[in-house]
């Protein structure tokens, strides 16, 4: 460490600190008076210091009075104003924009946890989104609470799934994920591209795209659609209609509840999730939740909701053997579980 000369570029606390630590390394804090003379004469002479100075504490006070000291710290409020937070998916790094605010902060010595609160919130990308869930959290009474909390939210974040994301549906009971082949369709039914459970091992089948109209899928308020990657299809219940006008849906290959496929570019498909665990579950759609699917049963009732099963029946077309995807509206058991999981490619 060396010496380095005070020119209004740093907190006077933090420099003195410093050069009080070299000195007492050297051994030469024995003498009070002779290492202020030698730290008086660091200091930059266009700053001007009063007489009487005879002590550390009155060297940084005045150093604190001096105009260098108030352009100092309107410069860090002015560097903390503009500071933004750079997620760490977008190459950003977490631990030193938390090092680089504590810092500006210091610098310009806001203190009062009110003021910090306010400087730190307007760092962050999408404000609205965290100012609400900073509000759900217990009070925040000193930085380190606003730190702690805000690495709890980041850590949410990540594994909170996005729109456009990609991911596989995976039944929980069986491990098998929920699948489509472009141009494979049923023989019976909507003859539309069919839906089936395939193998416990995920592949290109298996993979869609979520879509929803926010960044985030909160459990109490977003309909959810899925593409299919491959044949870009939407995952839904399909109807027809019936010389009396009345909306039916098709019938599934074997059991007869209604058939679930992927058909045309429909993009208002719309299916809500529900924690399967947790009937009144807050909060946003996460990786590796297990969750319950349900679409409307008719086009007509908004309030009738059908939830997507694996069914224990196979069916055949060719010589394949596919397992029955449905819709139903009967109790819910293990067989409607279904574990998302997001993609990062």
């Amino acid at each position: 460490m060396n010496l380095s000369k005070y020119d209004g570029n740093i907190h006077p606390d933090a420099w003195i600190n410093d050069v009080k630590t070299y000195l007492n390394h050297k051994g030469h804090l024995m003498n009070n008076s002779r290492c202020l003379m030698t730290v008086k004469s660091l200091i930059d002479p266009t700053i001007k210091l009063p007489n009487g100075i005879d002590s550390f504490e009155k060297l940084c006070n005045a150093l604190k009075e001096d105009i260098t000291f108030i352009i100092f710290k309107n410069t860090n409020k002015r560097v903390l104003n503009s500071l933004k937070y750079v997620p760490e998916k977008e190459n950003g790094k977490t631990s030193k924009f938390i090092y680089t605010f504590r810092k500006l902060c210091y610098n310009a010595e806001i203190n009062d946890i009110g003021e910090q609160k306010k400087y730190f919130y307007k760092t962050l990308p999408n404000y609205n989104y965290f100012l609400t869930l900073f509000n759900k959290k217990e009070q925040i009474n000193s930085m380190n609470d606003l730190i702690r909390e805000f690495e709890k939210i980041i850590m949410n974040e990540s594994d909170s799934i996005k729109n456009d994301s990609i991911v596989t549906l995976k039944h929980v009971a069986t491990g098998k994920y929920l699948s489509s082949i472009k141009n494979l369709c049923y023989t019976t039914g909507s003859k539309t591209q069919l839906v089936f459970a395939k193998s416990t091992v995920p592949d290109q089948d298996c993979l869609w795209k979520i879509k929803f109209n926010k960044e985030f899928a909160t459990y109490t308020d977003t309909f959810i659609n899925f593409q299919h990657i491959n044949s870009n299809t939407f995952l839904g219940i399909y109807y027809y209609e019936d010389r009396h006008y009345v909306y039916n849906y098709y019938e599934s290959p074997k059991s007869e509840h209604i058939e679930v496929s992927c058909c045309g570019n429909y993009d208002d498909i719309d299916w809500k999730f529900y924690h399967s665990k947790s009937e009144n579950h807050r909060g946003y759609l996460k990786s590796n939740d297990t969750i319950n699917l349900s679409t409307r049963k008719s086009k007509s009732d908004d309030n009738r909701y059908v939830f997507l099963r694996n069914n224990d029946i196979t069916y055949t077309i060719g010589e394949d053997t596919f397992q029955e995807i449905i819709c139903h509206n009967e109790k819910l058991g293990e067989n409607d579980e279904w574990c998302i999981e997001s993609l990062f490619i």
